[in-house]
């Protein structure tokens, strides 16, 4: 029997070349009940960009006035830019049913623990070593050698910050990682607090057995 739910709020974070992007790529091509969270921000669009599916493009003074009034669930500024996540339209997903999965940093999972720790489920991506981190990075052929030793360096900081996280797995295989990560979020579903219509099951299940006699 399939009850009723909330959604979840799946984060997913790693260093860089860890693997995040590939799973996350994964499950949004296996499961279309769960997207990626729109986040606003006050930086210019680039050319590729399109509003509303990248980003919501929004001017400095909508951000702060977001911002004052309580409407972001977390923010930050980045190369004197700001990127935050709505309240209201995470709410309103998650009150139908639907699940949102979070590219962000530690500073941000942090920021929504504090304001919808219930609704969070949170896993920390590791690769298999160093070396294969290295190799990872070197294979995309984005970045140039001193961009990818900067990478390295912030993966140790990074990393620091693992024990935060309520699931770490080790990204030595894409597949078995996908899968290991859709059982976190099939389990994250099936939680108590998260079947809405559970309590007046019970209490019917109860008030037959009352009729009894």
């Amino acid at each position: 029997m399939d009850f009723a739910r909330r959604g979840v709020m799946l984060v997913i974070a790693s260093p860089s070349g860890a693997g995040k992007s590939s799973i996350s790529r994964a499950l949004f091509a296996q499961d279309p009940n769960i997207r990626l969270s729109v986040s606003v921000t006050t930086r210019a669009r680039r050319t590729d960009e399109i509003d509303g599916t990248h980003y919501d493009f929004i001017d400095v003074p909508t951000f702060e006035k977001m911002r004052d009034n309580g409407e972001l669930l977390e923010w930050a500024e980045v190369h004197g830019n700001y990127y935050a996540t709505p309240r209201a339209k995470v709410e309103d997903r998650l009150a139908s049913g639907k699940d949102i999965l979070f590219d962000i940093d530690y500073q941000g999972t942090l920021q929504l623990y504090e304001n919808c720790r219930d609704d969070m489920v949170t896993v920390f991506i590791l690769p298999p070593s160093i070396a294969e981190l290295r190799a990872r990075l070197e294979r995309r052929a984005q970045d140039s050698v001193g961009t990818i030793e900067k990478r390295l360096r912030n993966a140790r900081k990074e990393m620091d910050h693992y024990a935060e996280y309520d699931f770490v797995l080790v990204n030595e295989d894409l597949e078995d990682s996908v899968q290991k990560v859709r059982s976190i979020l099939a389990s994250a579903r099936l939680g108590r607090t998260r079947q809405t219509r559970l309590d007046g099951f019970v209490r019917d299940l109860q008030s037959q057995i009352d009729t009894l006699g």
